[in-house]
């Protein structure tokens, strides 16, 4: 009998069944003295027991302001240290952290204000060419629940004087009356349509999560971290910042937003013993111009996350970035993130070929998404993922989470996989996003992966737009390498009898860039939304 789609990412280590703070408190009761957060672009440093101390101050804080266990503090600014601060202060009071998307506009703040329900705003001035100021000013008067803000840039020394008001005491008879499955972190999803929904995480969820990914990642206190990653994200906070501080790693931010520069000069100025990031940003690393003159003979693991990596980036990421233990992560913020991940030593293969095996505790199941049956290994259907890992819920959002999450308790996440033998997992794509091409499924990522195995091509997203023949029609979105110069036709040319016929892109495209979300992954619906309307508009003009 062929064995069926299913399997348990089975674990001696027990999952952790404390609060964030309480978990915080035993890494500075062991490691007090090591550095905990070096943020090299405000030329902060703390060790554990300064990072602490500077935790305790804004938790009395924001005691002090009014802010009660439940209540929401919304977080609105790029990387730095006081997002870090408030992540773990709020935890301690048990408010619920709000991330709010640096690149939110006015239209997207107010939702997320009202929605959620925050009642203390914590934000930037601003980022990049964007005035938060001036945006919060246009929603203010429409968000009642938004008592009080406090600018960040202005206004932090006030919050740490607020403490003492409040005693170490009356922070601790808090502190002692929170249970680890309370919630304590509200996450928006990127929607790519209508409004985007607030994933609801526990201390219980993210904490273990990052302590389970970390164990993979072999990390102790001696390691430092690189996070260019957004703070705002379940990457950043959760995988980053908690990942570290279970195991009392030190949290390294090069810059308030990624850039290659500080990336290179600070893995090398740190000492850097991991690094995170999405293959974009592995790959602007790589292709820094001044990417040899620096040292990266310290790293050894680090994280690659949220899309495909082509082979030969691997290869150099290994290789010249001396990172031979990086290990590739999948999930979504619903599960925490961290629902699969490949080993340390796992062969180059299944690096780039699959997304890893069940996380420790984790449960993967891949249905056939008509029938709802696990389907036999080799087949493609949904990922499920069931356990610790999956979030309480959409906040004040019953409808969209009973959608989401099954009876039986299984995240449907939407993603087509594929299990093989030995539990590992490969992504095919999206539900949302398979080609149907005159009856013919065609997954994307399929025809990304071996595009990637042409000369010259840097990057290919696929995509299907309409057609009135077939219902749907392949189309590639293609970055070339630097002065290559190809056509459509060469590349369709390079395509013929090595893969399906129908799976060979009938239009092509040739960009410098693609649109991207602040955490750097491709936004496929903006690519349809183009292309659409492009091919609109070049058939109104034939006719």
């Amino acid at each position: 009998m062929t064995p069926l789609s299913y399997a348990h990412g089975a674990c001696a280590i027990p999952l952790l069944g404390e609060t964030i703070g309480a978990n915080l408190l035993r890494t500075v009761e062991r490691f007090g003295d090591r550095d905990a957060l070096v943020v090299r672009h405000q030329n902060f440093r703390a060790t554990y027991r300064e990072l602490w101390e500077l935790v305790s101050l804004a938790a009395r804080g924001l005691l002090a302001r009014g802010v009660k266990t439940g209540e929401r503090v919304g977080v609105w600014a790029p990387n730095r240290f006081e997002w870090v601060v408030l992540q773990y202060a709020t935890a301690r009071i048990g408010a619920i952290l709000v991330n709010i998307n640096p690149a939110y506009k006015a239209v997207d703040l107010e939702y997320a204000i009202n929605k959620s329900g925050v009642s203390l705003l914590c934000l930037a001035r601003g980022f990049r060419q964007t005035d938060y100021i001036a945006i919060l000013a246009e929603v203010r008067d429409r968000c009642p629940q938004l008592r009080d803000t406090l600018v960040i840039d202005t206004e932090w020394e006030a919050l740490l004087a607020d403490a003492n008001s409040v005693s170490e005491v009356a922070l601790t008879a808090i502190e002692t009356r929170l249970q680890f499955d309370d919630p304590i972190n509200i996450q928006y999803t990127s929607g790519t349509t209508g409004f985007p929904k607030g994933a609801t995480l526990s201390h219980h969820n993210i904490l273990n999560n990052a302590y389970f990914t970390s164990e993979r990642l072999g990390y102790t206190e001696r390691d430092r971290v690189c996070i260019p990653v957004p703070f705002y994200h379940c990457f950043g906070m959760v995988l980053g910042n908690l990942g570290c501080t279970t195991r009392g790693a030190c949290i390294v931010v090069p810059d308030e937003s990624f850039d290659p520069r500080s990336v290179l000069e600070t893995v090398q100025a740190e000492h850097c013993t991991s690094l995170y990031g999405v293959p974009t940003m592995f790959i602007a690393e790589l292709n820094h111009p001044r990417f040899a003159e620096f040292d990266w003979s310290a790293l050894r693991t680090g994280i690659m996350a949220g899309a495909p990596c082509p082979v030969e980036v691997m290869k150099q990421v290994q290789s010249l970035m001396h990172i031979r233990e990086i290990t590739g992560v999948c999930g979504m913020t619903e599960t925490s993130p961290t629902a699969t991940q490949n080993d340390r030593d796992d062969p180059l293969e299944k690096r780039v070929g699959t997304v890893g095996r069940p996380a420790p505790h984790a449960e993967i199941k891949i249905i056939d998404p008509a029938t709802g049956e696990v389907v036999p290994r080799g087949v493609a259907g949904e990922q499920c993922t069931r356990g610790y890992l999956v979030m309480l819920g959409y906040w004040e959002d019953p409808d969209a989470t009973r959608k989401a999450i099954d009876s039986a308790g299984w995240m449907h996440t939407g993603d087509l996989a594929v299990m093989d033998n030995e539990d590992y997992v490969s992504i095919v794509g999206r539900l949302k996003d398979v080609i149907i091409r005159g009856g013919e499924n065609v997954y994307p990522r399929e025809v990304e992966e071996f595009l990637h195995t042409l000369p010259d091509v840097a990057e290919a997203q696929v995509i299907g737009v309409p057609c009135e023949k077939y219902g749907e029609e392949v189309m590639a979105w293609v970055r070339l390498q630097v002065g290559a110069k190809r056509t459509g036709d060469d590349l369709r040319d390079a395509c013929h009898g090595r893969i399906a016929t129908y799976k060979i892109p009938r239009y092509w495209k040739f960009v410098n860039a693609f649109p991207m979300t602040v955490t750097g992954k491709v936004q496929k619906y903006r690519l349809r939304e183009l292309a659409t309307a492009e091919l609109l508009a070049h058939s109104t003009s034939s006719s």
